[in-house]
């Protein structure tokens, strides 16, 4: 099958620190080649790929400080796409919604997987009037706020298996592995490794839009003997930061559509102690590979249980679930669906009409 991937442009594929998406547009892009698709990558010059690589720019925007606007180079990296489209059964976008307008036309060879927060308003009458696209949900919580679209399929990230090793013996510490943001809520993590008397490591990204959070809320908290802010780290410090850890800690405060690095965790044999939030009863499953819990009192008494957990059990189960093999198996059902016409049924913009717009009023 001849398959275009689309990747965001704020990183490379894979990224060279933090970043999901762009993750999870590696590890498909790699199993599929490796299944014997022929596949065609869209994304940065920086890209590491070995399926064929068509650069959108020549680096990941992040990293290169003479991006002053990364619409642009998105949209070039679209007329790309658009005028090679003929070339590929599938066209698979990653970039949210940006490429609905254009390719909109192209039905069902175009499938897009959302990677993001579906809760904002601003996307709803998007959405509605879009409805006829072929959407992929990372799990089902994800689903909940939207109106009525065309969903494909959930299909849940997977990580390739032999890029994480079961460490049987943890360390003597806690781990928190994100963003420093509100809704990650790193504070949280602070306070449940303080109440527990265990250290934690904080491994980090601060974007700018989060700085003056970071600054106010977070960095206060650090100056505590406990507290280790080791700051943003890539793949190849992950296995250990992660496998040596008692549990990762995962106090979220948002909608979380899937939450890749609880997975990272679990493949190295590593609980994950989360709160009850978005996909992570989808994820984690409770008392086998963490525990869900509902605040800081109950995330306490869980570190306390995480004895009773079997590490082997952790990575057993993240083999089954979560591998990038299952995932790639996953899209190319989709794939094939949409090649054969979703099952022979009619198209379903037959069914449901676009939405009927009030006039905007200009003159």
């Amino acid at each position: 099958m001849r398959v275009a991937q689309i990747a965001p442009l704020a990183e490379s594929v894979p990224p060279k620190f933090y970043g999901g998406t762009e993750r999870i547009v590696s590890y498909l892009t790699e199993e599929l080649v490796a299944l014997g698709h022929d596949v065609t990558l869209f994304a940065s010059g920086d890209s590491d790929t070995t399926a064929g690589l068509i650069a959108g720019c020549p680096r990941a925007i992040r990293l290169d400080p003479a991006v002053l606007d990364p619409l642009p180079h998105h949209l070039l990296m679209l007329e790309q796409v658009r005028r090679q489209a003929e070339d590929f059964d599938i066209l698979h976008f990653h970039i949210d919604l940006l490429h609905f307008p254009l390719f909109r036309s192209l039905g069902d060879r175009v499938i897009t997987t959302l990677h993001g927060q579906l809760d904002l308003p601003d996307l709803w009458p998007f959405f509605r009037e879009f409805n006829n696209m072929p959407l992929v949900s990372i799990s089902d919580a994800q689903r909940e706020p939207m109106p009525p679209v065309r969903w494909a399929g959930t299909v849940y990230h997977g990580v390739p298996a032999e890029l994480y090793r079961l460490h049987p013996t943890p360390g003597s510490y806690l781990a928190f592995l994100g963003r420093m943001s509100p809704e990650k809520q790193p504070e949280h993590a602070i306070e449940i490794a303080r109440r527990s008397g265990i250290p934690l490591k904080m491994a980090a990204k601060v974007d700018k839009v989060d700085r003056a959070f970071f600054e106010a809320r977070v960095k206060p908290l650090l100056d505590h003997p406990l507290i280790e802010f080791i700051g943003e780290i890539g793949d190849q410090e992950k296995d250990a930061f992660l496998g040596n850890a008692l549990a990762l800690l995962f106090p979220i405060d948002w909608p979380e559509p899937f939450g890749l690095v609880m997975i990272e965790a679990m493949a190295c044999g590593t609980p994950v102690v989360a709160y009850r939030c978005g996909s992570v009863l989808e994820v984690v499953d409770d008392g086998v590979t963490g525990f869900v819990v509902d605040g800081v009192d109950s995330a306490v008494a869980a570190v306390g249980r995480l004895g009773l957990l079997d590490r082997a059990q952790v990575r057993s189960r993240f083999e089954e679930r979560f591998s990038a093999a299952r995932m790639a198996a996953d899209y190319v059902a989709l794939y094939e669906k949409a090649v054969t016409g979703w099952g022979g049924r009619r198209p379903l913009e037959t069914l449901i009409p676009p939405l009927d717009l009030p006039p905007l009023g200009i003159d």
